[in-house]
């Protein structure tokens, strides 16, 4: 059965796009990847003393159950080379599970939808862009909605000079 995800992914070290792309081409192994936004360059939260990040979200179609997906996304990011060792801290690659169909799960490691996504201007803007409709499953609201109610503040802008290669990922030609 096929599952509709949403995912949001940033990178501050490195070459951030190549970091985003790299990740999009991974993420296709998990599923189809049928849709990704705009990258957008976002301020560091809580730990504010590092560089901005590029941001994106994706969606991606996929059989895997929540921990086989959260367990394939734990894999990509080693794989590029992800070392957990400050938490918030600047990092090459995160991908984070937003929304996983209509479900709720509470598990050791794992809750979605993310906790947080709905305070976070860097996770709703690409994600709106992709999925305005898509509803969270415990706040009943659209994405568009709780992107809209969020505060003034947090600094999120469309990169105008840098970009995925969607039909290439989306083809598998990468």
């Amino acid at each position: 059965m096929h599952k509709r995800v949403y995912l949001s992914l940033g990178s501050n070290v490195g070459d951030r796009a190549a970091n985003l792309n790299t990740a999009i081409h991974h993420l296709g192994r998990l599923g189809q990847v049928a849709a990704v936004s705009s990258f957008y360059e976002t301020e560091p939260l809580e730990l504010t003393t590092q560089p901005w990040f590029l941001n994106c979200a994706l969606q991606l179609d996929t059989e895997k159950m929540p921990r086989q997906l959260l367990n394939g996304v734990l894999a990509i990011e080693q794989e590029m080379g992800r070392r957990r060792r400050q938490k918030k801290g600047p990092r090459n690659i995160d991908i984070d599970i937003l929304l996983f169909g209509n479900s709720v799960v509470e598990a050791k490691g794992l809750t979605i939808p993310h906790p947080a996504m709905h305070q976070r201007r860097f996770v709703l803007e690409p994600l709106a862009e992709i999925a305005p409709e898509a509803r969270h499953p415990v706040l009943k609201r659209s994405i568009r909605e709780l992107r809209d109610a969020l505060p003034a503040g947090q600094g999120v802008r469309r990169a105008q000079d840098v970009g995925h290669q969607t039909s290439k990922v989306q083809a598998g030609e990468e």
